[in-house]
């Protein structure tokens, strides 16, 4: 059996329907991914296995989420990869592998575009610094988000931790707007190295993965006296600890409420349990700048 791939909005909802059909109470279980595949996804699509009977993956490169200066044309994609990792993991799964016309069939091509369509907006997700840093982008999250499980209908959909304050956002978007999806968040998954897996990380070489996972080494050290730490402490001495690494330049470090990722104050002398530190580190490669982001609950 090998997964059965659907690129249009009428195919996957005329595939779940046959699939329903056959086994009425089959739970859909939902992956929303920008593909490039790896061990990460297919941790996320094991859990989907495990809990549901009818298992969708979806690969969009969300034109709506990137900013004008971002790498949305430098993405990195391999749909012949994704499709043989995820005939390996679930061969009875459907992959939704829309356009961006059928996506979005008014034209929207770009951030900037999506001022003039419909769209989601989480407001209070204007203001966490990974909204500051990338104005638009959860916009651009919600709205796919919002569209991919409108046309999927999923009973579970399934997040990474890593991106923290965009399972924050969607868990938010979900509540406000009565989606009866559940939302569940799956553990990052890491390199050996215990830098964060991700796409982005394929820009990097062997040994750039190595120094960049002093991210994570940083961060546990860091949540390991978190105790003694006011906010302001916990960043300057993350940052010190980062940035020892020449090639690693901060962008933003962020401790935020677990639930509703809201900034805590930096000048609040003792940080709760499970706050959410989150960051976002450039580390200068030799083949490009790349933007590495983690996440570590306290």
């Amino acid at each position: 059996m090998v997964i059965k791939i659907c690129e249009t909005i009428q195919s996957i909802r005329d595939e779940i329907k046959n699939r329903k059909r056959k086994d009425i109470d089959a739970l859909v279980t939902f992956v929303p991914t920008m593909g490039y595949l790896h061990r990460g996804h297919i941790t996320l699509v094991d859990v989907a296995k495990r809990d549901g009977q009818i298992v969708v993956v979806s690969i969009f490169v969300n034109p709506t989420q990137f900013g004008p200066t971002e790498d949305l044309a430098a993405y990195p994609r391999d749909i012949e990869n994704d499709v043989r990792l995820l005939n390996e993991a679930c061969p009875n799964a459907i992959l939704f592998l829309p356009s961006s016309k059928e996506m979005y069939p008014s034209g929207v091509v770009n951030l900037s575009d999506a001022t003039t369509a419909t769209y989601v907006d989480v407001g209070s997700m204007t203001t966490v610094r990974e909204g500051i840093a990338r104005p638009g982008h959860f916009r651009g999250v919600a709205t796919v988000v919002t569209k991919l499980v409108n046309i999927v209908q999923p009973d579970i959909m399934y997040l990474g931790q890593k991106d923290a304050m965009q399972c924050v956002c969607l868990k938010k978007c979900f509540q406000d707007l009565n989606n009866p999806t559940r939302v569940v968040i799956v553990d990052t998954v890491r390199e050996p190295s215990g830098l964060a897996m991700s796409s982005r990380n394929s820009y990097l070489t062997e040994s750039e993965r190595l120094d960049a996972s002093l991210i994570y080494r940083s961060m546990k050290e860091v949540a390991s006296v978190y105790r003694t730490l006011s906010v302001e402490q916990l960043q300057e001495q993350l940052t010190t600890k980062i940035t020892s690494n020449p090639k690693m330049v901060v962008e933003y470090i962020s401790v935020a409420n677990g639930s509703t990722g809201s900034e805590l104050s930096p000048s609040l002398d003792s940080i709760p349990p499970q706050s959410i530190i989150s960051l976002a580190v450039f580390f200068n490669g030799q083949n490009r700048k790349t933007r590495l982001i983690d996440v570590l609950i306290l």
